[in-house]
């Protein structure tokens, strides 16, 4: 189980991720990102450290990453690789091999992601299997990154057939967040990421949710007396999901609120032009109707979380598409058991559970699937 979050020295807030000896912190601050450095050191045992990021992020934040990593002592490198979620495949996974290799890179080598969900996925994909697993540092530059996809050692990369099919867990050595970082995200970006942040208080807090109802102008604006409390919060609840139920056997699929139809939804834009966050809040719509629909949730928890979604510039409405193609895309889900998806439905805001359905369940035509016991 994860400890509270505390103050960590320097002003930091620390979250625990409790996992006996794959323990490791999550450090939250503002403008921190040239004091990563010394603790990737100290975390890793590391002399040698391979920067996996993107150009746009890398131009603006690798060279004060690679500075202080070279100050605490390594020899630091850095590595592009292409942005957006159509990159996260295996042709990108077989270059940073060879990237790797170049390098000399050995089991003493840490592989540091600076960037968003799909750098840190992609890299940490890559560490877990080059060499059978190196050190891995997670430095998250988006909302998204750091309150879902920089913690819990999912990573993995796409096939054509479906989303994070092919992956791994590689649990990371330290996540080193810095608020300061998403000054340089676009609006878009800063609503994609809001929405797991939504995600989390819908499935686990409802006091929280209650917070970003009060404060959603604010935190899209990075107040940082708004934004750290509440990043800490939702980094908190993926820490306490993932410390009781690492590799998705129970609990933790509860985290898929909304990435049913909002991967399917990603599938049939071929990880083009809807991001992530945007897909899951359309999800999480829909799943929350679903819930209502079957009995479970109260009527209206649907419409105050699209009013909530919304209101920092998400979509809600399901893209127009034939539903046999909606289905189709449904039975290659990853958490599906056989013919049956393990679909995340609300009880109310803040309390969650899962039903094993079939994808004509799921995505029913025109008629209520009957109510199963939830757990």
């Amino acid at each position: 189980m994860s400890r509270p979050p505390r103050s960590a020295a320097g002003g930091l807030r620390r979250v625990e991720v409790e996992l006996g000896e794959r323990s490791y912190p999550v450090e939250l601050g503002f403008e921190t990102l040239a004091a990563a450095g010394p603790e990737i050191a100290r975390r890793t045992g590391s002399r040698h450290a391979i920067v996996v990021t993107v150009p746009a992020v890398g131009w603006r934040y690798a060279p004060t990453l690679l500075r202080s990593l070279r100050g605490a002592g390594l020899r630091a490198e850095r590595v592009d690789v292409p942005d957006g979620d159509a990159a996260k495949n295996l042709r990108q996974v077989a270059r940073l091999y060879d990237a790797f290799v170049r390098r000399r890179a050995d089991r003493a080598t840490a592989v540091v992601a600076l960037g968003g969900g799909m750098v840190g996925d992609l890299a940490g994909f890559a560490a877990a299997s080059y060499l059978r697993g190196v050190p891995f540092v997670q430095v998250p530059t988006t909302v998204l990154a750091m309150v879902d996809a920089s913690i819990g050692g999912k990573v993995g990369v796409n096939l054509r057939q479906g989303k994070n099919l092919v992956g791994a867990f590689h649990q990371p050595r330290l996540v080193w967040i810095d608020v300061a970082t998403l000054k340089s995200l676009p609006r878009r970006q800063r609503a994609a990421g809001m929405a797991e942040v939504i995600k989390a208080a819908a499935i686990a807090d409802a006091a929280l949710f209650e917070r970003l109802e009060r404060d959603a102008e604010a935190l899209m604006a990075l107040d940082p007396q708004a934004l750290l409390p509440v990043l800490e919060r939702a980094c908190a609840i993926k820490a306490e999901v993932v410390s009781r139920d690492e590799r998705e056997g129970g609990q933790r699929m509860l985290l898929n609120f909304g990435h049913t139809l909002g991967h399917a939804i990603e599938q049939r834009h071929r990880y083009r032009k809807i991001l992530h966050g945007e897909a899951v809040a359309i999800g999480m719509v829909f799943a929350a109707e679903r819930s209502e629909a079957l009995g479970l949730a109260p009527a209206g928890t649907a419409e105050r979380i699209a009013r909530l979604l919304r209101r920092v510039g998400l979509p809600t409405a399901v893209p127009p598409a034939p539903r046999r193609a909606y289905l189709s895309a449904l039975r290659v889900d990853k958490k599906s058991r056989g013919s049956r998806i393990h679909f995340v439905v609300l009880r109310g805001i803040g309390t969650a559970g899962t039903l094993p359905l079939g994808p004509a369940e799921i995505l029913p035509a025109g008629r209520r699937a009957r109510p199963r016991r939830t757990r």
